[in-house]
């Protein structure tokens, strides 16, 4: 994450950070630099408190709503979210925000899980969707 190649200094390269705890879930927008990784922004599914979820942080929905959530902070601190609105219908389908026709590039991070096991039904996969869904282009496949 921390080679590049020589003309093309200072490029960043973000990553989505999804981590879990025992009571909360974790995500995080970062890039490595030499001297450590800085954060971009953060969400984490305890603050959901405030949008009208007081209990359940740790299950799929929360993780679902954490990736939303950051997906929406990072696009505004950049100033991308009037650009990039997400996906504006839940219902459950594949969304691409690459597939839409815009002047810019879309906001491309890559999904880092850690430790984590890449299993069918993880909830990492909740926050993922839902970073998706906000507005940002992470490359997966089904």
């Amino acid at each position: 994450m921390v080679r590049q190649d020589k003309n093309k200094f200072n490029n960043k390269k973000y990553r989505l950070v999804v981590r879990f705890t025992n009571k909360k879930v974790i995500c995080q927008i970062m890039y490595a630099t030499i001297r450590g990784d800085m954060i971009v922004a953060q969400a984490t599914s305890s603050e959901l408190t405030n949008f009208g979820v007081p209990v359940g942080h740790k299950n799929y929905a929360a993780a679902y709503c954490t990736g939303l959530l950051i997906a929406r902070r990072v696009l505004k601190k950049f100033g991308l979210d009037e650009t990039f609105k997400g996906k504006e219908e839940l219902d459950g389908e594949d969304y691409h925000v690459e597939d839409e026709e815009n002047d810019q590039r879309p906001f491309k991070c890559i999904l880092d899980v850690g430790l984590q096991t890449t299993a069918m039904g993880h909830r990492m996969w909740g926050a993922l969707k839902g970073a998706v869904d906000g507005g940002l282009h992470i490359p997966h496949t089904n």
